[in-house]
């Protein structure tokens, strides 16, 4: 089984930083792609990044690019996301999760976080 836990969401103002963490526990990390998806308010759940499972590749939906930057370590079970030049449509619940395929589709993972709250004030 494999658990996923984030962490280092909070309240921003527009334009400033924030970083989110997952740590993994269970099955080996460095099999797992990684990705973070974003669900506002009345909204369904977004893609923002993926990482392949050594890092060799990233990708990022067109909304964060440029902004945003997702990385991992091995050594530690983390993977991470950098977020620059936060926007107030930045606000959701941000989740982690893991799976064979560094996809941009819930369906492409098999293990979900609870969440963490990113709140972006004007």
């Amino acid at each position: 089984q494999v658990e996923l836990v984030e962490s280092g969401g909070g309240l921003v103002q527009a334009g400033g930083s924030l970083g989110l963490s997952c740590a993994q526990s269970g099955r080996t990390f460095r099999s797992n792609a990684m990705g973070w998806f974003r669900q506002a308010p009345g909204k369904g759940r977004e893609f923002v990044a993926t990482i392949s499972w050594n890092g060799g590749r990233t990708y990022y939906a067109d909304s964060v690019k440029g902004r945003f930057t997702i990385s991992r370590d091995n050594g530690k079970n983390t993977v991470y996301l950098q977020m620059n030049s936060l926007k107030p449509e930045d606000t959701a619940v941000y989740y982690c999760a893991a799976g064979l395929n560094a996809g941009t589709r819930s369906y492409d993972y098999d293990y979900w976080g609870q969440g963490t709250q990113v709140t972006v004030s004007s």
